[in-house]
């Protein structure tokens, strides 16, 4: 006897939005992509490329207003920023809710739930106040101005 074995069914990005919509997300359609909502919690998603056909999540974070505040770390505290620059100090109940929300929609998408993200919830962006600066110009040294007031 000869197996054969199923040829993976590969998903459109209409299906993938099928399926968020099964599993409770409200869905808008947007110009390029999708913004699946649940709670206070959204993110937008994109389709994938011809490479890689599974689709790809955007901006997750906590909906502020109409806009999308996603988690930064500032070292000391993780605060919610949008990119109108709105800013506020994240909540314990929104960071597990947000992560709640990033797994449930990993899920529903058929996205692989990678171990260290399903540990806890994750920054988008880190903003150490160390690191201030510190992907500009070096500094000028003393010394160096010294040298250029006498000439």
């Amino acid at each position: 006897m000869f197996f054969r074995r199923e040829k993976a069914k590969t998903l459109s990005f209409e299906d993938h939005t099928a399926n968020l919509e099964k599993a409770g997300f409200r869905v808008h359609r947007l110009a390029d992509g999708v913004r699946a909502e649940r709670g206070f919690c959204a993110a937008e998603v994109y389709p994938g490329e011809a490479e890689q056909p599974a689709p790809r999540i955007g901006d997750a974070g906590v909906l502020l207003g109409d806009e999308i505040a996603v988690l930064v770390s500032r070292g000391y505290q993780m605060t919610l920023e949008t990119r109108g620059g709105k800013k506020m100090g994240a909540q314990s109940a929104q960071l597990k809710a947000l992560h709640a929300f990033q797994e449930d929609l990993r899920e529903a998408l058929g996205l692989t739930s990678l171990y260290n993200l399903s540990l806890g919830t994750v920054a988008t962006r880190h903003d150490y106040d160390r690191l201030e600066e510190r992907d500009g110009p070096p500094a000028q040294k003393p010394w160096e101005l010294k040298k250029q007031a006498r000439a």
